[in-house]
């Protein structure tokens, strides 16, 4: 089975074409690195947004400036008019309190 890498072979990696780049012997393994703010896990972005209210379940309608939207806010203690930065459509952090 013929697979392919999403990431070029670089030093300290083996891989013939067509096959995936895996660590030369003795080498450390590959491990993704971030790059221009963007998540290694899924390529999005973290966006600012204005808590607009609480709702129940940890969760909050927000503003991020193209209309309301649904997020949670479980894992971080938000107020209505707080600005969060939200991933993947879960705050992750309170943005300048």
């Amino acid at each position: 089975m013929t697979t392919h890498s999403s990431q070029p072979a670089g030093p300290g990696t083996t891989a013939r074409p067509g096959t995936t780049a895996r660590p030369a012997a003795g080498a450390p393994p590959a491990v993704p690195e971030c790059h221009d703010d963007v998540c290694i896990t899924c390529s999005d972005t973290a966006v600012e947004v204005t808590v607009l209210r609480l709702l129940e379940d940890g969760l909050a309608v927000v503003d991020g400036g193209h209309g309301e939207e649904e997020v949670s806010v479980a894992l971080v203690e938000a107020r209505a008019g707080d600005t969060v930065l939200v991933h993947a459509r879960e705050a992750i952090a309170i943005v300048g309190r």
